[in-house]
């Protein structure tokens, strides 16, 4: 009995012997030889990489935040003749709609232009000037971030304003008050126009100075934009701290459409049909009635911006 548990013992232990020497030859033959090899999948997948990180959208550098109809969309054309800008080609309204500003700032990311590096990436929402939640957010993506504002005659802006609003409401078979009525209470001016309230410059330029140092922001004269181009936008290359690209030559005056349009590349580029729309008529003393009411608002404006404007 004592002779076979001893047998039984020395088979076991050579069976363990045999079994460890094959788990080692499996290992070496496992490292020398795998199962699969992907270098050639590697490279390529390295190559793609490269090549595709050789762009990519970035966040934007500058925004253009307003003013509606000041010429927000010309300015963004005109920045776009430089060699160093990408543009977002239609308006993000990422800070101002809650519906987009849920999504998170991959989605608007993703909304953006690729650029290389060294490159500078703009968009514009006219929309983000007089939406109060605005400034505290875009200081919260961006703190560095460069905000262009373009302004007109705040009257003028007004009509503007609403000749786009009888414009798309007549395209949608759908009615709409004369200016007047809209403008107008019992003879006097309707503080609650909202066209009225978005050409209250100071109130809205108020908050965004709350979060913003005065010189991140630079003002653009969307009159002077309309009579001759480029000195306003040597002022803004200056401020985006971009080399001078834009020349004189970059602009043309169409006297079809009656305002300037671009030359790059020996391509030309205007503006749509929308620009340039003939106004909705406002009378006389409506006008004078309009300009009076904006003279202080105006005049704390100016005070805001260090400059002062020739407007009404």
């Amino acid at each position: 009995m004592l002779w076979t548990l001893l047998l039984a013992l020395l088979l076991l232990l050579l069976l363990q012997t045999q079994l460890s020497v094959c788990l080692r030859e499996l290992r070496s033959g496992a490292s020398g030889s795998p199962l699969y090899s992907t270098p050639s999948s590697s490279s390529s997948s390295s190559s793609s990489s490269s090549s595709h990180n050789a762009t990519q959208q970035r966040l934007p550098g500058a925004i253009i935040i307003g003013v509606r109809k000041g010429g927000t969309r010309a300015l963004l054309e005109m920045l776009n003749l430089h060699p160093d800008v990408e543009v977002a080609k239609a308006e993000v309204h990422f800070f101002n709609l809650e519906e987009h500003f849920r999504r998170g700032l991959s989605w608007y990311r993703a909304q953006m232009p690729f650029t290389l590096p060294g490159q500078l990436t703009v968009e514009k929402t006219p929309g983000y000037f007089a939406a109060p939640q605005v400034p505290s957010r875009v200081w919260d993506t961006n703190p560095a971030v460069r905000l262009l504002l373009i302004v007109r005659d705040p009257a003028e802006r007004l009509v503007s304003d609403y000749t786009q609003v009888l414009h798309n409401r007549l395209t949608q078979l759908k009615p709409y008050q004369p200016l007047e009525e809209l403008l107008l209470r019992k003879g006097h001016i309707n503080h609650g126009y909202k066209a009225l309230q978005r050409s209250l410059y100071h109130l809205h330029l108020a908050r965004w100075l709350e979060v913003f140092p005065r010189e991140q922001i630079h003002i653009v004269d969307g009159d002077a934009l309309i009579q001759d181009p480029f000195p306003e936008l040597r002022k803004a290359e200056r401020f985006l701290d971009l080399p001078p690209r834009i020349n004189p030559s970059n602009f043309y005056f169409n006297t079809t459409k009656g305002f300037y349009c671009l030359l790059s590349a020996g391509h030309d580029k205007c503006l749509d049909e929308s620009k340039g729309r003939p106004h909705a008529p406002l009378s006389a003393q409506a006008l004078k009635k309009l300009c009076r009411f904006f003279r202080k608002p105006n005049k704390l404006f100016f005070e805001m911006v260090g400059k002062s404007f020739s407007w009404c």
